[in-house]
């Protein structure tokens, strides 16, 4: 995105997707530490994520959330739901967001209902296929997210009227 973000003055919500342990061997033995991977967003078309890794969790959680809040991006929404289907990619990982009628509710697995929830998207369909790697589908989320838009933004890039690109 060509804008950046300013988090200092929002509200934001926070939520850990998943914390895993990892470890290194050393002469001594194994050390261990922390990777956090942390979702922030302000409930209104506003998301971002980080990855956080420090000796201890909470130290490794408020680094992933200063990560996230360095990642925002704004996503089109149209009411509760999305503008339209989109497939998100990263890597392996794919992720299918569909649009859905009010009243249907977050359809969405683990890593994709953190991201989805703090966009503040309230009934979407998703489903993540190949890879369930909780980083790559975070990504994958967020890329699809991304590149959603809504008819008034395709009218300015095509120069039409709204009511051409609906109709």
């Amino acid at each position: 995105m060509a804008t950046k973000i300013d988090a200092s003055s929002m509200e934001l919500e926070e939520r850990v997707v998943t914390i895993n342990r990892v470890s290194k061997t050393v002469k001594g033995g194994r050390i261990f530490k922390f990777s956090a991977l942390v979702v922030v967003g302000d409930g209104n078309g506003l998301v971002g994520f980080g990855i956080g890794k420090s000796g201890e969790v909470p130290d490794a959680i408020r680094k992933g959330i200063e990560d996230a809040k360095k990642n925002l991006i704004k996503v089109s929404l149209r009411g509760t739901t999305i503008p339209h289907e989109i497939v998100g990619k990263f890597g392996a990982g794919e992720v299918l967001l569909m649009p859905a009628p009010q009243g249907t509710g977050v359809i969405a697995g683990g890593p994709v209902r953190a991201v989805v929830e703090t966009v503040g998207i309230k009934d979407i369909r998703t489903k993540a296929i190949r890879s369930n790697n909780p980083c790559n589908v975070v990504r994958a989320t967020i890329d699809g997210l991304s590149k959603l838009r809504n008819a008034e933004e395709v009218a300015a890039i095509r120069g039409i009227s709204v009511k051409e690109v609906i109709g």
